[in-house]
């Protein structure tokens, strides 16, 4: 089961008395168990019917306990475990001991006024566990990874929506340029928009291109696109950019270098019939910057990247020993680059 139709089942009324949460998108987990909040107990009966927990703080058989215990002055209860280690390979450096099978054993029956949401604080459950097999066999067990770049456009374009504002056409799409592809930074920014768009109003690109800052990977990405488009006079503008913000010359020629390594495992990888997801997986990197960097890499060939790669390494070497002056170097290379 995923997390949409976990989500249509909790609308329909049919709860899980058990959900495990994970995965590398924190911000989507967070907003799951916020939405299963809202739609299980009244907001005035949160302070009884609420209860966090952290397992480097208490043992689980504190959370059945909980769990069984009947609720006082509400109907039910909702428990918000976090966890590191029990569902996860993971050790617990807190040194507490946690009797598994209390929990195991309550998963056979569980109370009809308990809800337990563990929060797993790690990218994959340890599938060798017999408390992980348990809680998919007695439970709900979803996996939040980060949105294809397709979902993750859409997710922006219903924010908006949801915060009672329309978006013009590319208005997602420069919101992801200009803000990365996090969840929580693009959510505040979104936040910061609709205020400024007003309820009914319409937010566009040009208002992200006036009140959104522009991180340093953005800008460079920015950079590289311009190189690879041949619009050298905007790459070296930003490039000045750049260095009016005192970023240090290394680090942005080290940017440009992990950008292009991008493009090239991208190009390498799309050669062998890796999906969007697969490539994104392999090389660590998010779907959306995949799809991007798939973009750019249309514009050279395999050999033309690692000569570029080759060129940055060179200029590293010569910007760390002091044989160049950095910022002549960064723009003789980009010059070259664009010749």
């Amino acid at each position: 089961m995923d997390a949409k139709t976990a989500a249509k089942d909790i609308r329909q009324g049919k709860i899980s008395p058990l959900y495990v949460l994970y995965g590398s998108e924190k911000f989507r987990m967070n907003e799951f168990a916020a939405f299963l909040e809202d739609h299980l107990i009244a907001k005035e009966d949160r302070d009884f019917a609420v209860i966090p927990f952290d397992l480097s703080e208490t043992p689980v058989q504190a959370v059945v306990e909980e769990a069984e215990t009947v609720p006082f002055m509400v109907e039910r209860k909702l428990l918000l475990v976090r966890d590191n280690s029990l569902f996860t390979a993971g050790k617990d450096n807190a040194k507490i001991e946690h009797r598994v099978e209390l929990l195991s054993d309550y998963m056979q029956a569980p109370a009809d006024f308990s809800v337990i949401v563990f929060l797993v604080n790690n990218d994959k459950l340890d599938e060798r566990k017999k408390i992980v097999k348990a809680a998919k066999a007695a439970g709900t067990v979803l996996a939040f990874n980060p949105l294809g770049a397709e979902e993750l456009l859409r997710w922006v374009e219903k924010g908006f929506k949801d915060r009672g504002c329309a978006v013009a056409p590319g208005t997602a799409e420069a919101l992801v340029a200009s803000a990365g592809t996090g969840l929580q930074g693009l959510s505040a920014e979104m936040d910061k928009l609709s205020l400024f768009a007003g309820a009914g109003g319409t937010v566009d690109a040009a208002a992200v291109e006036s009140l959104v800052h522009r991180g340093t990977e953005q800008n460079v990405f920015t950079l590289v696109e311009d190189i690879a488009n041949l619009r050298l006079d905007k790459a070296l503008g930003t490039l000045y950019e750049l260095l009016k913000q005192r970023e240090e010359p290394i680090k942005i020629a080290a940017l440009i270098a992990r950008q292009f390594r991008i493009i090239l495992q991208v190009k390498d990888l799309s050669a062998l019939s890796y999906s969007q997801a697969q490539i994104a997986s392999q090389i660590g990197v998010h779907p959306y910057a995949v799809k991007l960097a798939g973009e750019q890499a249309r514009k050279f060939d395999s050999r033309r990247l690692r000569q570029i790669l080759s060129g940055l390494a060179d200029l590293d070497y010569q910007m760390k020993t002091g044989a160049i002056d950095k910022v002549l170097g960064l723009e003789m290379f980009m010059l070259r680059l664009g010749a």
